[in-house]
């Protein structure tokens, strides 16, 4: 046990005895990273999900290390104190809401780029940086972090927690496969590293990953060692129109077999690419005769270390839209180019401000999207709601922004999209995780055996149950 480790546990004793938790805490991270009443800013109390309401917790503390993580974990543990750890708090599924009466760890302090590795193009950071931040240091070096889930301001903690994936993902993939290795701490206060420096591993079992994406119920992340790759200087972005969200989505399995290795691959619907353009007040000179023709675009982004392969690629992906039935292909110049995609990393935003009562984002085998649109759409109507979204077409993961403002008939069409997305092969979630919004239709749909063994596994890393108990599965 550390020097640290040691006086927490000699306060656990005390508090044992009667004495406050809160100076317990206070000795392991200072009076003043103790928040408690009028201190806990409503920041505190909640993420970004749609549907679920804030919760004061009631204390917050803010550690600066692995080893004051423990100890506070320490604390928590011997009075069951519930213990939700948290980042920037960007994410849409209820993770990130305290209980009532519980603890918050949140990880702001511990925000910085411990080393960039040029010769390895790894990063080792701490779960507070933001990917903003994580991009400029990146950047000095030409060196690029992949993912970008939507929202820059979202903590590398919490990207590592839901699994966090974004336009990106189509090329290189989600969170879990730019982790090389975690430092954790579990809740009965031990400290474990997993992986490191490493392309490949086969020693045992693979505990990143299971780390990964468990929604803050199993660990508490404090440090990640995550892979960069070169920062490509060309890109270019084609958008093409087109008459019907279905031939969009038949597109897209050309493209991707076409060879030209998108960056991004998105389907965008007329309702929400007018929301976003408007909001944003962006003219992408698209004619208003094209625009009423249009009933879904699709968004395509290169990139290249050569400008003339650059070049030969976007030729290739626009004659291979028009043989597909777009009514136009456009190359978008570089201004235009970056504000759509900037716009479109928010459409959250522009949904919620257009009143949206929830956003789900099931995924489902990449052939079965034009499938599971039209069969969303007749669930939506018969259930007298709206649904409009886009999505990373080249993986899937389909973003629905659901307009339904009674609870049970909202409720009910949500099950049935979900039951019929699990009956395309798809999942629930494919990046925002289950938290506490998806959480009743991730039991009831979910194979018993399945949910039997994940809380055994959550059982054996939190004996006591502290770890965001009433999130993913019932404590």
């Amino acid at each position: 046990m550390t020097d640290l480790g040691a006086k927490v546990g000699a306060s656990v004793g005390a508090d044992v005895q009667g004495a406050d938790i809160r100076a317990a805490m206070a000795e392991v991270v200072g009076a003043g990273q103790v928040l408690t009443g009028d201190r806990i800013t409503e920041d505190y109390c909640h993420d970004e999900a749609l549907s679920m309401p804030a919760q004061r917790p009631a204390m917050v503390v803010r550690p600066a290390s692995a080893a004051e993580v423990s100890a506070v974990l320490r604390v928590a543990s011997a009075h069951r104190l519930p213990v939700t750890a948290r980042g920037s708090g960007s994410g849409l599924s209820g993770a990130a809401i305290p209980e009532p009466g519980g603890l918050v760890i949140s990880l702001e302090r511990m925000n910085r780029v411990l080393e960039i590795d040029v010769h390895n193009h790894v990063a080792v950071v701490q779960p507070g940086l933001t990917l903003a931040e994580l991009d400029e240091a990146t950047a000095a070096h030409g060196l690029t972090y992949p993912v970008y889930p939507g929202e820059l301001s979202s903590s590398l903690g919490g990207n590592v927690a839901t699994n966090a994936g974004g336009m990106r993902a189509v090329r290189y993939g989600v969170t879990r496969n730019q982790v090389l290795g975690l430092e954790a701490v579990l809740p009965t206060g031990e400290v474990i590293r997993t992986g490191g420096k490493l392309a490949k591993t086969s020693t045992g079992y693979d505990l990143t990953q299971l780390i990964i994406g468990s929604e803050g119920t199993l660990a508490v992340v404090t440090e990640a060692t995550l892979r960069l790759y070169p920062r490509p200087p060309h890109q270019a972005t084609v958008l093409a129109p087109f008459h019907t969200v279905d031939e969009v989505a038949r597109a897209v399995p050309n493209v991707v077999h076409s060879g030209v290795a998108p960056l991004i691959l998105e389907y965008i619907d007329g309702f929400t690419m007018g929301a976003i353009t408007h909001s944003q007040q962006l003219d992408l000179g698209v004619p208003t005769e094209i625009k009423e023709k249009a009933q879904a675009y699709l968004l395509v982004m290169l990139e290249s270390g050569h400008a003339e392969r650059l070049d030969e690629d976007t030729e290739q992906l626009g004659g291979l839209l028009t043989e597909l039935g777009a009514i136009e292909v456009y190359v978008l110049p570089g201004s235009s180019a970056r504000r759509l995609v900037e716009a479109r990393e928010k459409a959250f935003w522009t949904s919620k401000a257009a009143g949206a009562h929830d956003i789900i984002d099931t995924v489902v085998p990449r052939a079965a999207i034009p499938e599971f649109l039209a069969i969303a759409a007749e669930i939506a109507q018969r259930h007298g709601s709206m649904v409009f979204g886009c999505g990373h077409a080249g993986d899937g993961n389909v973003h629905l922004a659901v307009f339904q403002a009674d609870d049970q008939v909202r409720s009910a069409m949500l099950r049935e999209l979900f039951e019929a997305c699990m009956k395309l092969g798809g999942l629930i979630s494919g990046e925002h995780g289950i938290g506490r919004a998806k959480k009743r239709y991730f039991l009831e749909l979910t194979d018993p055996a399945t949910i039997a063994l994940m809380r055994r596994i959550k059982t054996a890393f939190d004996p006591e149950g502290i770890l965001n108990p009433t999130v993913l599965l019932e404590s």
